[in-house]
C-alpha cells in the first residue's frame, strides 16, 4: 500500500485512535498515581581489601606488599559480605528484629487483590520466605565506574524503616564475616597448640610455633579491627521524600509511548483491511474510467 493512502486509512480513524490513546493515558496516569511509594536508604562502602593496612593484608604473610594497595574486584572478605547481603540468614534477621512482617503485612491488606486472596483462602501472614523475596527485590549494589566503592540501596515505604533495615544489614553481613574468620582462627590456634602439646621433634615444632604467631595475630587483629570486609564510606543515610517509582519518569515515558503504540495498531489495521479491499476495487475503477485494452498488445 503506498504511504498517502496508508496515511489516509489512518486519517480516517483518528477519531477512534484519539479516544483509545486517552483512555490508556487516563489509565496509566492513574496506575502510576495510585502506585505505593517507597524511601530509598543508601550507603556507600569500599572493600577493606583496598587498603594496605586491612585485615585481609595484616594476617597474611606478605603484609603491605607493594601493587597490594588497589583491587577492583569484589572478592575475599568483600565478596562473602555482598552474598551475606541477601542471604536467607540476614531476611531472618529483619523478620526478627525488625517490623517487617508488619510491614509486609499492612501492604498486602492493603493491596487490589486482599478481597480475592480472601475469597480463594489463600490469605496467610508473611513468613520468612516473604521476607527474603522483599529483600532479593529491594536489595541493590551497584558498582561505581570512577571508583573502588559500591553503592548500597534499600527501598521502603516507611522511611525509618528504610534506614533502620540498611543498617542493619551491614551490621549483620560485617559481623558474620568477623564470626567466620575469628572462628576459624579460633579453631586453627587450638589444633595447632593441641598439636605443641604432643610434639617432641625441635624440626617439627618451629614451624608450628610460625603458624601459631601467625593465626594468634590474625585473631588479635580481628578482635581489633572495626572494618573486616567493608569499609563504610558514606551513611546509611535516607532521602526526605519517597522516589520509589520514578512519577516524573513514567510520566514522560507514557506520554511518548501511548501514542507511538496506538499509531502502529492503527497502521497495522489499515494495512490488514485495506490491501484487500484496494484489490478487489482495482478492476472496477479501472472500468469507471472506460479502460479497454488495447488489441496490438
Amino acid at each position: 500500500m503506498p504511504l498517502d493512502q496508508l496515511l489516509r486509512g489512518i486519517g480516517r480513524l483518528w477519531r477512534w485512535l484519539a479516544l483509545a490513546m486517552l483512555l490508556t493515558i487516563a489509565a496509566g496516569v492513574a496506575t502510576i498515581l495510585a502506585w505505593p511509594r517507597a524511601y530509598v536508604a543508601e550507603a556507600v562502602v569500599a572493600p577493606a581489601e583496598t587498603t594496605g593496612i586491612a585485615t585481609s593484608s595484616l594476617i597474611s604473610a606478605n603484609a603491605l606488599a607493594p601493587g597490594s594497595l588497589l583491587d577492583t574486584r569484589p572478592g575475599g572478605n568483600f565478596a562473602v559480605y555482598l552474598a551475606a547481603l541477601r542471604s536467607p540468614e540476614a531476611a531472618a534477621m529483619l523478620a526478627r528484629d525488625t517490623g517487617l512482617l508488619a510491614d509486609l503485612a499492612a501492604a498486602r491488606e492493603g493491596g487490589a487483590l486482599a478481597p480475592l486472596r480472601q475469597a480463594l483462602g489463600l490469605d496467610r501472614p508473611p513468613d520468612a520466605d516473604d521476607a527474603l523475596r522483599w529483600l532479593e527485590r529491594g536489595l541493590s549494589v551497584t558498582q561505581s565506574l570512577a571508583s573502588v566503592t559500591w553503592t548500597l540501596e534499600l527501598a521502603h515505604p516507611r522511611r525509618e524503616a528504610a534506614l533502620e533495615a540498611l543498617a542493619r544489614l551491614h551490621d549483620f553481613a560485617e559481623a558474620r564475616v568477623r564470626e567466620d574468620l575469628l572462628a576459624l582462627a579460633r579453631r586453627r590456634v587450638a589444633a595447632l597448640e593441641s598439636r605443641l602439646a604432643e610434639e617432641r621433634d625441635i624440626y617439627l615444632r618451629t614451624p608450628l610455633f610460625e603458624l601459631l604467631a601467625q593465626h594468634q595475630r590474625a585473631a588479635l587483629v580481628l578482635a581489633a579491627d572495626r572494618s573486616v570486609a567493608a569499609r563504610l564510606v558514606s551513611g546509611p543515610l535516607v532521602e526526605l521524600r519517597p522516589s520509589q517509582p520514578n512519577r516524573p519518569l513514567l510520566l514522560l515515558l507514557l506520554l511518548l509511548t501511548a501514542p507511538m503504540a496506538w499509531l502502529f495498531l492503527g497502521a497495522c489495521l489499515v494495512l490488514l483491511r485495506g490491501g484487500p479491499a484496494e484489490r478487489r476495487m482495482g478492476p472496477r475503477r479501472e472500468a469507471r474510467r472506460g479502460w479497454r485494452p488495447d488489441p496490438a498488445e
